[in-house]
């Protein structure tokens, strides 16, 4: 009877499953026959001529903006820059960043030994013409597009510089732009910054890591900031450099069994006991915070900056006929304590499609392999937290009026050589110069408190109690009119340290920029203090003092001291 009761039951759910399937089948097939058959009577009756690509297009689009940014299709056209994007660090190029500035495009950063740079190309140069095709109105895309191209390929280049026209032809060459941008030593702490996780990630930290060690360092930092991540495996591969053989890093977990996959260390650590800290901020996204999440849960690295970005979602790419894919969310990851730190909810918007953060109520606890609390739904949150420092609006402009920028190339054409990137200070008369250069300038800007009193001004205008205030509103303008003259002197030191960033970037390049902020990053500061403190970096780690508890997503109790 029992044998009969398990057969029936058997039968009964193989039934149902069948009975789900092609339930769901018949409502697949049922609605992309209603779409045939909307997408036919348009094309056949609507009173103009549609374009049949573009209405394909925006319907695939609009059906994968419902679910999450990540979930997106793929036309053939945009493979070769999705590549780029996700997969690979290598092109076909001149080597150089452009800028776009009023229609017109200029040189902003040639890439150390790469054809622009051989060919003398500098920042500030205005690209006129690309093959005899002008640029002027020409976008990003349609710009990058007549750059790029197979290397050995000429490449003809008009150019204006200082008032002359220059005319270059220039082989392109494979471009090859490292997922770790910089790695030396600061002091006797060794350094490396990883700039995404693209391919040969962690084969180029390894690589750094190995050739620090010669120094004998006394730490080592990773630093993860703006990092938005990339292949998942390079991550795993990364902790692995820090922890032993057979060690859970992340698991994912999907809607569809087979993508449920445990990810684990399959080597011996190479630095198993060198004390580490990964540095990381609001834009350290996906596999940034499987690295600084698993090293954080294994108890393995002291995570210092703020809270990162939140993705927990896995994606996959699927081939689809006619050269084209689509990338879909596939799963969910979680960090070695089981934590899924994914911070926006997709699946639950507001009624206007507004897209929410989790929900306080919803965040869970869970323990590192010590003990100590972390928590879910919120990003990893780092054990020492930083304030993060903001520019001034007054400096915010400069950069976004491209003064700065402008004012480095002036620069370099009195200067043929500065100190080197560590070392290099501007002096007062060079920012006395600076001033002088902006005089004539538009630097203007509005301030918090003129938007506050603009709309204050709006609405006595709205209740007509305006002449009743207007003198008042008229001493606070002046008064705040007033201020803003004395800002350039007020915010000096930051401003020096924008544009000594900006001017060490035309004579090192982008590692010597990196090595010049060194000086200023709290942050390599604080971790730098951990390692010449043995007893507060192992603190940390053990959830000892203040910190016993990483990150409550309602309270950041490690602070910096």
């Amino acid at each position: 009877m029992y044998k009969k009761f398990k057969l029936l039951l058997v039968l009964f759910s193989v039934a149902f499953i069948a009975f789900s399937f092609k339930t769901d089948l018949f409502q697949v097939s049922k609605n992309l026959d209603i779409f045939a058959s909307v997408y036919k009577e348009l094309n056949l009756n609507y009173v103009d001529e549609v374009n049949s690509a573009k209405l394909i297009r925006t319907s695939i689009d609009a059906m994968l903006n419902d679910l999450d940014p990540y979930t997106e299709f793929v036309p053939e056209s945009e493979i070769e820059d999705y590549r780029m994007k996700y997969v690979s660090t290598q092109y076909g190029g001149i080597g150089a960043a452009v800028i776009h500035r009023d229609g017109r495009v200029f040189i902003s950063d040639p890439f150390e030994g790469y054809p622009a740079q051989k060919a003398d190309l500098k920042a500030g140069d205005e690209i006129i013409a690309i093959n005899d095709q002008i640029l002027k109105g020409k976008n990003n895309e349609q710009v990058s597009l007549l750059l790029k191209g197979p290397k050995e390929t000429p490449v003809k280049l008009k150019l204006a510089r200082d008032g002359k026209i220059l005319e270059k032809e220039i082989k392109r060459a494979d471009i090859k732009q490292p997922n770790v941008s910089y790695y030396g030593m600061i002091g006797n702490t060794a350094y490396i910054r990883l700039d995404k996780f693209l391919e040969n990630s962690a084969q180029e930290v390894k690589d750094a890591l190995v050739e620090l060690k010669k120094n004998n360092p006394t730490g080592l930092i990773i630093d993860l900031r703006n990092n938005g991540g990339g292949i998942l495996q390079e991550a795993v591969k990364i902790v692995n450099l820090f922890v032993g053989k057979d060690i859970e890093v992340v698991s994912q977990k999907g809607k569809n069994p087979e993508k449920n996959i445990n990810y684990k260390t399959f080597l011996s650590a190479i630095e198993p006991d060198l004390p580490l800290a990964i540095l990381i901020n609001n834009r350290s996204a996906s596999a940034s915070e499987i690295v600084a999440g698993s090293l954080q849960d294994l108890d393995r690295a002291v995570i210092i900056g703020q809270r990162s970005f939140g993705k927990g979602l896995v994606q996959q790419t699927f081939n689809l006929p006619y050269n084209t894919l689509v990338k879909v969310t596939v799963a969910k990851y979680y960090t070695s304590s089981g934590r899924c730190i994914q911070a926006l909810d997709y699946t639950h918007r507001t009624e206007d499609g507004v897209v929410e953060k989790v929900s306080d109520s919803l965040i869970n606890e869970y323990k590192t392999k010590g003990g100590r609390l972390v928590y879910d739904g919120s990003g990893i949150y780092p054990d020492i937290h930083i304030e993060p420092y903001k520019f001034h609006q007054i400096t915010q402009t400069l950069v976004s009026k491209y003064h700065v920028f402008d004012f480095g190339n002036e620069f370099v054409k009195n200067n043929p050589s500065i100190a080197t990137a560590s070392d290099f200070k501007l002096s007062e008369t060079d920012y006395n110069t600076f001033l002088t250069f902006i005089k004539d300038k538009n630097i203007t800007y509005k301030t918090s408190s003129e938007r506050v009193l603009a709309n204050l001004k709006e609405e006595v205008q709205k209740e007509k109690k305006l002449n009743e205030v207007k003198a008042e509103i008229e001493a606070l303008q002046n008064t705040l009119s007033n201020s803003k003259k004395v800002d350039l002197i007020t915010h000096k030191a930051e401003i020096m340290r924008v544009l000594e960033s900006e001017i060490v970037q035309r004579y090192y390049y982008e590692k010597g920029r990196i090595v010049q902020t060194f000086q200023y990053d709290e942050e390599i500061k604080k971790a730098k203090e951990f390692f010449n403190d043995k007893q507060k970096y192992n603190a940390v780690l053990a959830g000892m003092g203040n910190y016993k508890t990483i990150g409550k997503p309602v309270k950041v109790v490690a602070k910096a001291d």
